[in-house]
């Protein structure tokens, strides 16, 4: 069973992503509140954090730094993390997290279910503006690259 923690405040964002990712081999968890994340990745192990990148009391990208602290420093099993960011410029916050992935808000199943696939894969997905060019660039979905030893 793969378990998948979303840290969300809204409703509908929650229903999106379970509709989305839920199913009889995956389980979709929710937290109201940041802080609540890491001590909800300690007890659940997911395989997949998405976080909202407005979420009350400790925003976004404090717990994604938070989930990749505790995961450095060994007290948190490794699990892909995607932020849900809400304008392409936000990119730029997204990419000082170390998030495997982030799509923009507003999400379709679609998009959220090939970045899902993709991190929960050892992969990346990454869509918004370009920080060089300011281009808006579509997802990249880049694969793990199993070791050549």
């Amino acid at each position: 069973m793969t378990e998948v923690l979303v840290a969300t405040d809204a409703d509908w964002i929650f229903d999106e992503v379970d509709a989305a990712l839920g199913s009889s081999e995956t389980t979709v968890l929710r937290v109201r509140r940041g802080v609540d994340v890491v001590p909800a990745c300690r007890e659940i192990e997911p395989a997949l954090v998405i976080i909202d990148l407005q979420i009350g009391n400790m925003g976004g990208m404090a717990a994604a730094v938070a989930v990749r602290h505790e995961q450095e420093a060994g007290r948190l099993p490794d699990a892909g993390v995607i932020m849900l960011l809400d304008r392409h410029p936000d990119v730029f916050l997204a990419r000082t997290c170390d998030a495997d992935g982030w799509l923009v808000k507003p999400v379709d199943a679609f998009r959220l279910r090939r970045a899902a696939e993709a991190v929960i894969d050892g992969g990346t997905w990454f869509e918004g503006d370009d920080e060089e060019s300011g281009e808006t660039v579509a997802a990249t979905d880049v694969a793990a690259t199993p070791d050549a030893g």
